[in-house]
């Protein structure tokens, strides 16, 4: 295991990017008390966790229903931290949400460089993330939303296919965030 801490940062999103949405089971609150993950998208968040990477979910949705699932599939205390839209009280791709967790991160939008957004919705999660120049990762895997943007502020900087893509590029990208936080410093 890789303890050293990385120099990318990563926020999520939960629905069909490590949720399969279509398995949530809800109560009569509307809090989602079980659901499935997509394949393979726990083992991503473990390994991520455990070479270093710090990671924040950011989720439009019952804080609840976030740790009924994640409590399930074992990865929630592979989060730092998780902003939820029930606290924050708007939803992605509103700005304060991305704010928050770079705030809960002890990041400013200086730090922005180094975060990337992982989503499956290009006008919530990657409108979010382009529109405060935080690098986009769009995961395509779901049917239920659209994959072509609409416009410029929907174009994703990264697509990817399945969880286990995710890896290996966010393995790159942490090694030319390293490499400018080496230039930087000279």
């Amino acid at each position: 295991m890789d303890t050293l801490k990385k120099e990318l940062i990563i926020l999520m999103d939960c629905g069909d990017t490590i949720i399969d949405e279509s398995t949530e089971i809800r109560d009569k609150n509307e809090v989602v008390t079980s659901a499935k993950v997509i394949p393979h998208a726990d083992e991503v968040v473990q390994e991520l966790a455990n070479q270093g990477y710090r990671l924040a979910l950011v989720a439009d949705g019952l804080a609840q229903s976030f740790k009924n699932m994640l409590t399930d599939h074992n990865i929630y205390d592979c989060f730092e931290t998780m902003i939820y839209s029930e606290t924050i009280k708007v939803r992605k791709p509103d700005a304060r949400m991305f704010k928050a967790a770079l705030g809960a991160l002890d990041l400013s939008l200086d730090d922005r460089e180094r975060v990337v957004m992982v989503g499956n919705n290009l006008s919530r999660d990657i409108r979010g993330a382009n529109e405060l120049g935080i690098t986009s990762i769009f995961l395509d895997w779901s049917p239920r939303y659209t994959n072509k943007p609409e416009n410029e502020q929907e174009k994703p900087d990264f697509t990817i296919h399945e969880p286990r893509q995710l890896l290996s590029l966010i393995e790159q990208l942490n090694e030319q965030v390293s490499q400018q936080q080496v230039i930087d410093v000279k």
